[in-house]
């Protein structure tokens, strides 16, 4: 996540001007074989931004984080790229990449098998470790190959995570309840705050009541109630996620439908311009986006394509939207020497080198591989359950073997041994970042 054509490029000299033609290398308005064969190449071209199948390099991360000087990206991104090539296995078929995310997700995993590892606690939050979590629940429910029996298996992992950020320590009083952003009590931010609840949500007012918005977050200081009203486009992605899986494990209650129609209008009102999928808070002003939000678009897409097939209601409305959007993406990827090196914005049409942003374009890639791949999704098996051949095992006392605290839950994990036994994710997202928490058991 090389350069076998040169760019299609054309330089035309008329009156004395230079302008640069450039053709379109990608095709995705048709079915099939030409949408599979632009998500390899894409994927191919993501990959070699990746150093972690290298010698010498660590698995699992993209070059970073900022603040080291070791590259432009933090460690949940590299969680994020995981699940978005385990999608891509999912969607289209191709296994290329397997072991790569295998083994990526495994080197993370952390000492007590919690997406916790001691290296990273200085920057770690409940959304970081939440991406890593959501990435091996993925990989459950998809029925991604398993790990060798004596490695930690994905629906352990996921059960980990929720078990630590469901633990009575990472919980308090203020603001009504609810889970900080940050884990320790050191780290800048530990007063953003998430919580595991709709109404907790909806309730503070950062779900709008109007608009549908999903705004950012507030301050303990100020009881929660000092909200910040910036927007971001996989914020609310996830939130309509997690509304459709709980209407989907509801058997369609009303109420979870209509949350989800009302979040799905909000956000293909306000989070797509111009037919491309488009980030409010910087696209307007290159150069501003940072390399968080230039992953937000492939979040997007995938997320809202599984609302689009878990909810079967809303497909007619988020599929035209989502391949438009895809088109504009495969569009503009006509950069550099290879022609085909994709950016960020989608909307003009034109390709426009990630160096505005000053990143190497991984968040670039990740977005564009998830609006292509996930063209394919009305072919794709929905999550898988344990009654469909979840084949993934568990284990009822993931992330308290030795791990948060040392202690047994504070309420037992229920969950059958089998991936997708009705665990749900219900992600409750606000703040610059996501968490989510698993809502739902069925034994």
């Amino acid at each position: 996540m090389l350069h076998p054509r040169t760019s299609l490029a054309a330089s035309l000299v008329i009156t004395g001007l230079l302008t640069a033609v450039q053709a379109q290398y990608y095709k995705v308005d048709t079915k099939g074989y030409a949408i599979k064969t632009t998500a390899s190449t894409i994927a191919y071209d993501l990959m070699l931004l990746y150093e972690g199948n290298r010698t010498g390099k660590i698995p699992g991360i993209l070059p970073g984080p900022p603040a080291e000087n070791k590259g432009n990206y933090y460690w949940w991104q590299g969680g994020a790229m995981m699940g978005t090539y385990i999608d891509y296995w999912h969607l289209t078929g191709d296994t290329s990449y397997n072991d790569v995310v295998m083994q990526g997700i495994l080197h993370q995993v952390g000492e007590n098998r919690d997406f916790m590892p001691r290296n990273h606690t200085a920057s770690l939050g409940n959304d970081d470790q939440g991406f890593w979590g959501m990435t091996a629940m993925l990989a459950a429910e998809n029925k991604f190959p398993d790990p060798p029996r004596d490695k930690p298996q994905w629906l352990a992992l996921a059960q980990a995570v929720w078990a630590t950020q469901a633990d009575s320590s990472r919980h308090d009083h203020y603001c009504n309840g609810g889970m900080r952003w940050q884990i320790p009590f050191s780290n800048a931010g530990y007063d953003y705050k998430n919580n595991e609840t709709w109404d907790w949500l909806w309730g503070v007012g950062y779900i709008d009541h109007k608009s549908w918005l999903v705004y950012d977050g507030g301050r303990v200081q100020h009881n929660c109630t000092d909200i910040n009203k910036a927007t971001f486009s996989y914020n609310a992605a996830i939130l309509t996620q997690g509304a459709a899986f709980m209407y989907n494990y509801t058997n369609g209650d009303k109420k979870w439908g209509d949350r989800v129609d009302n979040l799905v209008d909000s956000m293909i009102k306000n989070f797509f311009k111009d037919g491309a999928a488009y980030e409010v808070p910087c696209e307007s002003t290159p150069g501003t986006c940072t390399a968080d939000m230039l992953t937000f678009k492939g979040y997007v897409h995938r997320w809202l394509s599984v609302v689009a097939q878990i909810v079967p209601h809303t497909a007619d409305k988020i599929l035209p939207v989502l391949e438009k959007s895809a088109q504009a993406a495969a569009k503009q990827c006509t950069g550099r020497e290879t022609g085909r090196t994709c950016g960020f914005y989608w909307t003009g049409g034109k390709f426009v080198d990630p160096g505005v942003d000053k990143t190497t374009g991984a968040g670039e890639y990740m977005s564009a591989l998830a609006a292509v791949s996930s063209l394919l999704i009305k072919d794709a098996n929905p999550p898988t359950t344990n009654d469909t051949g979840g084949t993934s095992k568990g284990s009822p006392n993931g992330g308290f073997a030795g791990g948060d605290n040392g202690q047994r839950p504070p309420r037992p994990i229920t969950t059958a041994d089998k991936a997708g036994a009705g665990i749900l994710t219900l992600t409750l997202v606000f703040g610059a970042v996501c968490t989510f928490f698993w809502m739902g058991f069925m034994g």
